[in-house]
């Protein structure tokens, strides 16, 4: 009876001491220092929602009691999805041997008083987002076996304090972003089996004293930027089975003493600068497993044989400078060899027929390399092939027909060699064969049809062959289709319509074929398709409306065909980034529906029959890069809109109708690189903002109706090399802040206004080549002699203008000009020799010129003097001949005076009785000859005398008429 009462007097006193720790402040229970650590987490998954008050705390998650029921020794609650902090009040659970609080979303730093937790065994808080460096406190928990502390935030040098943790065995510090060194300290880790420092910023070399650390066997430092050698210690980790020091900076050659890492199973040194042989010795490593030497510059031949290393599975040499072929004892029957890289090397000569030996190989990788000569026709000895990999190298010949006996090929990659003939039917029996790449050789003939019987093919790509005849009509058998590539080939016909089946296919190459017809309406099944290419074939007809179903189209090219109509349907897609419609006959609007597409970069409808305005909604196609709408019949202004298109480079508009001014938000588009508004109908002027495209490389405005100065702030564009202003009706002269525009190697300003001289500071744009085009202006003066400086120069006109002196002898330092046209202007003086072999239409109209072509310069003085000559002699002719016209005149003058007063007084002598016998002796011989001849002389009857006032008026009149009047009435009458 006493015992029962003593019983229930223990059980009561255990059970209010639980309740008084509980309910203490003083810090001597478990369960209290857990309340607090809770409240320091967010815990959405509730699973701490049976850490209560009342509850035993060795039932609650997480957490493992020692044997007293009353501490803890582990709590682990990984992976719980907890957020928050790490509370420093672990610290009080003095009896933990474990924390595990991996894989959650805490974060902030790791408490420096965990290092208080002298009896911690295991600390594990990887995969989380916690911060700073380590606590140096964490080197006085001595009994601590496992620090898993990676894939965090963690930064910050590694302490040599962890030299401390004497008991350590696994240390994985991997995934975060350690910098410095590794401390020497960590050869004190007599126990350490795993390192793990793999995927940091590790400087500095890898300390000899790594040596120490005699029981590791995984050594993880990839992916750091460590540097010098291997360190010579490392030979003596008897116990190593993985070393992996990949993409590093480790430079030197493969030591030797690697070999006495017998126990080694995987090497991996990928990465790094490591040169010289690779080591014959590394063939005593007997277990090893995996052996990754790629990307360093090993030279030398190839010297691991798989008949000593027989549990070799993996060699991967790739990436490196080695010569030669494979030895001829490389591998036996029963190799364990499946996998085998060997690809960009040196390697050369034919098909290492010793491979055929290793049956066992699954992965075969000799691309990249010099092999040559025929692939062997027992290469389907190799039947457990699921890659091969020959591409990249010199292979000649067909492909063998026993290739299609490798029946577990799934990937073959014979692209870039010189492979000839026909594909071998035998393909078809390749039924897991996924991807088939022959492209860039010379295989002919037609694509057999038995390829479409390799069911599982999921890519094919024959570009850059010589393929005839037409598509397999049966190419929608292949079900699987995902990339379909037969770009330049020969290929003929039309699309067969089974195509439209390849329900899965993603991406359509038949660029530059042959091919004809129309777009096959079964396209509308083609629901994945993201990518079309169809250009430089004979594609004729309007384009399907079902095309509109087609809403993952995000790259089309049928540029270079013959379609026509409306491409509205191609608008129905709003995943369009690339759109390429050149040179067809479509028709009709521009779709305001492409402005749906939000990420298009490239849009160009160039060379064809576009008609009316652009739309205003592709001013929001923001991501717009590339804008051709060349040779159309577009109309209208350049909508302000397009102001929107800040991304754009390539704004190309030329041959069309537009009109209006040139807008001034161009010079907003600062990444603007080509401008191309020639042959349209803009006026106005040049906008001086265009000044403000610093990357603008080509500028083309001409054939336009521009008027005005060429603006000054055209210097602004230090990027450019293309500047075209020809054929407008610009003015006044050429500024002179085009010498900063040193990029230019194309300048036409041509068939304008222009005036003034042509300036000297032209002479300084040393990189001008294509042209320099000044002709049919009103330019005046001399050309600079500073043109002479323009060696790369090409071609130069200067023709139809006014320019005037001599040509300047530092032209004979064009040694690059072929065109040259001076011709139609004021040149005088010698031309340079060096210009002797330009045709004489370079120089006409230039009449004081000498020299080859034209006349010599003394032939030329002699005709001047000839024709100074010449002229005076016809001068003189003509004043003497005039002179004496004058002197006649004026005598006939003075005889005639004379005569009409003569005359008068003859009259006068007869009226008074005076000289009667001499008039009628006149009056007889001119009456005679006047009568011979009356009939047609006769005075009278040309102005009949009625009265004699009449007549006496007649004969004071001319005294040519008076003569003949007089003599004919005196003939007829008497005078009274």
């Amino acid at each position: 009876m006493g015992n029962f009462h003593l019983s229930h007097l223990l059980l009561f006193l255990t059970t209010l001491s639980v309740v008084l720790a509980l309910s203490s402040p003083d810090g001597q229970s478990d369960a209290y220092w857990l309340l607090r650590i809770k409240s320091n987490f967010v815990d959405p998954y509730g699973i701490l929602e049976n850490w209560s008050e009342g509850t035993s705390i060795c039932t609650w998650n997480g957490v493992a009691c020692a044997n007293d029921q009353s501490h803890i020794v582990s709590l682990n609650l990984s992976s719980s999805g907890l957020e928050g902090s790490i509370s420093p009040e672990l610290a009080h659970l003095t009896s933990l041997r474990v924390i595990d609080l991996s894989d959650n979303f805490l974060n902030g730093t790791i408490p420096l008083e965990l290092g208080e937790l002298h009896n911690l065994e295991e600390l594990l808080l990887f995969s989380n987002f916690l911060t700073g460096e380590i606590p140096v406190e964490i080197g006085n928990l001595r009994k601590l076996q496992v620090l898993r502390i990676g894939a965090n935030m963690l930064t910050g040098q590694l302490i040599p304090e962890i030299g401390d943790l004497s008991e350590l065995r696994v240390l994985a510090l991997a995934y975060c972003q350690f910098s410095g060194k590794i401390p020497n300290e960590i050869g004190n880790l007599k126990h350490l089996k795993n390192l793990d420092l793999q995927q940091n910023s590790l400087t500095g070399p890898i300390p000899e004293s790594i040596g120490g650390c005699k029981n590791l066997q995984n050594f993880a430092a990839s992916n750091n930027r460590i540097r010098g050698r291997i360190p010579a210690s490392i030979s003596q980790l008897e116990s190593l089975e993985i070393l992996n020091l990949a993409n590093n900076s480790i430079s030197g050659s493969i030591s030797v003493e690697l070999r006495h890492l017998s126990n080694l199973k995987y090497l991996n040194l990928y990465g790094n600068d490591l040169e010289g042989e690779i080591p014959f010795e590394l063939n005593q490593l007997v277990q090893l497993e995996k052996l990754d030497l790629s990307n360093n510059n090993l030279s030398g031949t190839i010297s691991l044989l798989n008949t000593q290393l027989k549990n070799l599975q993996t060699l991967a040499l790739s990436g490196n400078l080695l010569t030669g072929s494979i030895p001829s004892n490389f591998c036996l029957h029963g190799s364990s060899l499946s996998l085998l890289i060997l690809a960009e090397n040196k390697l050369s000569g034919s098909f290492p027929l010793e491979l055929l030996n290793c049956t066992s190989l699954r992965q075969l990788d000799l691309s990249s390399n010099n092999f040559g000569g025929m692939l062997p026709r027992g290469i389907d000895r190799l039947e457990n092939l699921t890659d091969l990999l020959l591409n990249n190298n010199s292979f000649t010949g067909t492909i063998p027909p026993e290739i299609g006996n490798l029946t577990n090929l799934e990937d073959l990659y014979l692209f870039h060699n010189m492979h000839s003939g026909g594909i071998p039917v035998e393909i078809g029996k390749l039924q897991r064969l996924s991807e088939l790449y022959l492209y860039e050789n010379q295989l002919s003939g037609s694509i057999p049809i038995e390829l479409t019987n390799c069911s599982s093919l999921t890519s094919v790509d024959f570009f850059g062959n010589q393929f005839s005849g037409s598509i397999p009509t049966t190419i929608g058998r292949l079900k699987n289709l995902v990339i379909l590539q037969l770009r330049q080939n020969e290929l003929s016909g039309p699309i067969p319509p089974s195509l439209g089946y390849c329900s899965k296919l993603q991406k359509l190459a038949l660029a530059d074929n042959k091919l004809s017809g129309s777009i096959p309406p079964t396209f509308r099944f083609l629901s994945e398709l993201d990518l079309i290419t169809l250009y430089n074939n004979s594609f004729e007809g309007p384009l399907p409306e079902s095309l509109s179903l087609l809403k993952n189209l995000s790259i089309i090219n049928f540029s270079h065909n013959k379609f026509s109509g409306s491409i509205s349907p191609l608008a129905s897609s709003h995943s369009l980034t690339v759109l390429d419609l050149t040179n067809n006959s479509f028709s009709g609007p521009i779709p305001s529906e492409l402005a749906l597409s939000k990420n298009l970069t490239r849009l160009r409808l160039a060379n064809n029959f576009f008609t009316g305005e652009l739309p205003s909604e592709l001013g929001q196609l923001e991501d717009l890069r590339f804008l051709d709408l060349s040779f159309n019949n577009l109309t209208g202004d350049l909508v302000p809109s397009f102001s929107g298109l800040k991304n754009l480079g390539h704004f190309l508009l030329s041959s069309n109708q537009f009109s209006g001014k040139i807008p001034t938000w161009l010079g907003v588009i600062e990444g603007l690189g080509e401008l191309d508004l020639s042959f349209n109908n803009f006026t106005g002027t040049v906008p001086e903002e265009l000044g403000n495209c610093p990357r603008l490389l080509k500028l083309s405005l001409s054939s336009n109706k521009l008027s005005g100065n060429i603006p000054p702030e055209l210097g602004n564009l230090t990027s450019l090399n293309v500047l075209d202003l020809q054929s407008n009706n610009l003015s006044g002269s050429i500024p002179s802040t085009l010498q900063q525009c040193k990029k230019l190697y194309e300048l036409r300003l041509s068939e304008n206004n222009l005036s003034g001289s042509i300036p000297y500071e032209i002479g300084t744009l040393s990189e001008l080549q294509v042209i320099l085009d000044l002709s049919k202006n009103h330019l005046s003066g001399e050309i600079p002699s500073s043109l002479g400086n323009l060696v790369k120069l090409e071609r130069l006109n200067l023709s139809f203008n006014q320019l005037e002196g001599k040509v300047p002898p530092s032209l004979e330092k064009l040694s690059s000009l072929h065109r040259l046209n001076l011709s139609y202007n004021h040149f005088q003086g010698q031309i340079p020799s060096t210009f002797s072999g330009f045709p004489l239409s370079s120089f006409t109209g230039n009449n004081k010129l000498c020299g080859p072509p034209l006349l010599s310069c003394s032939e030329l003085k002699g005709q001047e003097t000839k024709r100074l000559s010449n002229a005076g002699v016809v001068g003189i002719t003509v004043a003497i001949v005039l002179t004496a016209t004058v002197i006649c005149m004026v005598l006939l003058y003075i005889m005639l005076r004379i005569w009409c007063n003569w005359r008068k007084v003859t009259i006068s002598c007869s009226e008074t009785g005076g000289f009667e016998k001499k008039k009628e002796e006149g009056n007889w011989v001119y009456g005679e000859e006047f009568k011979s001849g009356s009939k047609y002389w006769n005075v009278n009857n040309m102005s009949p005398v009625k009265s004699p006032y009449k007549e006496k008026q007649i004969s004071t009149g001319t005294c040519m008429f008076n003569l003949s009047k007089s003599s004919s009435d005196r003939s007829e009458r008497p005078l009274v």
